[in-house]
């Protein structure tokens, strides 16, 4: 007869194999969401990914007693199909934070929101080949790379669609600091 705790291993082995991700990067799709309380959590897991009322019961308690990584909030964006994209994030990043050291990152659902005293753009990785950079620019024409957010998010201005880490170059870095002094 199986233990307790053979059972619970067994469960967690299901729930990693039925969904297609190992217990970590629930626990970071659970973080990025920002949720904290058990019911939005199973709620968000069912309505979201398909889970059943008990896999997600169970993910949502797992997660509760694991410490997780502060260090990186935004990991569970970049599971499964969308780990390529992560050289991307990490470049976009390091062009933010050189922009001051008042830049806040917050894990959202499915992007990372960056803040000053107000949010002034987004890292989404939208596809598995593109990570969609959101801007909030006043009075700055769409041009080019520089496009249009209508149809993309109602709360940004602007986006630029970036497919390889060598396209966070000066433009785009430009249009991050203009963005960034916008809000501060």
């Amino acid at each position: 007869m199986a233990t307790v705790d053979e059972a619970l291993q067994s469960q967690i082995r299901n729930i990693e194999t039925t969904y297609g991700r190992p217990m970590d990067a629930w626990f970071a799709v659970i973080a990025a969401s920002g949720l904290t309380k058990h019911t939005e959590v199973v709620a968000m897991l069912k309505t979201d990914h398909g889970m059943t009322h008990g896999a997600a019961h169970r993910v949502s308690l797992l997660a509760r007693q694991t410490p997780q990584d502060a260090t990186d909030p935004s990991g569970g964006l970049y599971a499964g199909r969308k780990a390529a994209l992560r050289p991307i994030h990490d470049a976009l990043l390091q062009a933010v934070t050189g922009l001051g050291d008042d830049v806040e990152q917050v894990p959202k659902k499915g992007y990372v929101s960056l803040r000053r005293r107000k949010q002034f753009a987004m890292i989404q990785p939208s596809t598995a080949t593109r990570v969609d950079v959101g801007l909030i620019l006043a009075d700055t024409a769409p041009d080019g790379r520089l496009e249009p957010a209508a149809g993309f998010n109602a709360l940004f201005t602007h986006r630029v669609r970036v497919t390889d880490a060598v396209e966070v170059d000066l433009e785009l870095v430009g249009w991050l600091a203009r963005a960034y002094h916008q809000a501060g």
